[in-house]
């Protein structure tokens, strides 16, 4: 008899959510690659939708925080397709990616951005952080039932 929650031969077949969830992260995360590469080409036309102020505060970033900026969105998108792929790296990318945005938060409180973004920002940050947070949490869970390898 085996002790493990799910029935024995299930242990790694792939839930039908997987794909649903791994398919709205990539979409979601997609468009955080998106938005990093027009902004980082200075796009005139996406960057247009934003304040002088605002594409002012982009532009001053630190080295090390374009750096993170990177790893929060690259990360996500990895994490995306990894889960999608079924491997255990998923949560690592995901994770990375989740503390890669906090530490971004964190740069924004303490820089100015926030008072620059406005509440649509921080409204934005926090949908951002909770979805990054349910697919760490997603990543985990189906890396313990078995369903990552």
């Amino acid at each position: 008899m085996t002790t493990s929650a799910m029935p024995a031969g299930e242990a790694g077949k792939t839930p039908w959510h997987l794909w649903l969830v791994g398919g709205v992260a990539l979409l979601w995360n997609a468009f955080g690659g998106f938005d990093y590469i027009m902004t980082q080409t200075r796009n005139a036309a996406y960057l247009a939708q934003f304040t002088a102020e605002q594409r002012a505060y982009f532009e001053s970033y630190p080295v090390w925080m374009e750096a993170v900026w990177g790893i929060g969105v690259w990360g996500a998108v990895a994490g995306s397709l990894l889960l999608l792929l079924r491997l255990k790296l998923a949560f690592h990318a995901l994770l990375a990616s989740l503390i890669a945005f906090a530490i971004s938060v964190v740069y924004g409180q303490t820089s100015g951005g926030n008072a620059v973004m406005g509440s649509t920002g921080l409204i934005f940050s926090a949908v951002i952080f909770l979805l990054g947070l349910g697919f760490v949490m997603y990543s985990r869970a189906m890396r313990r039932k078995g369903v990552l390898r």
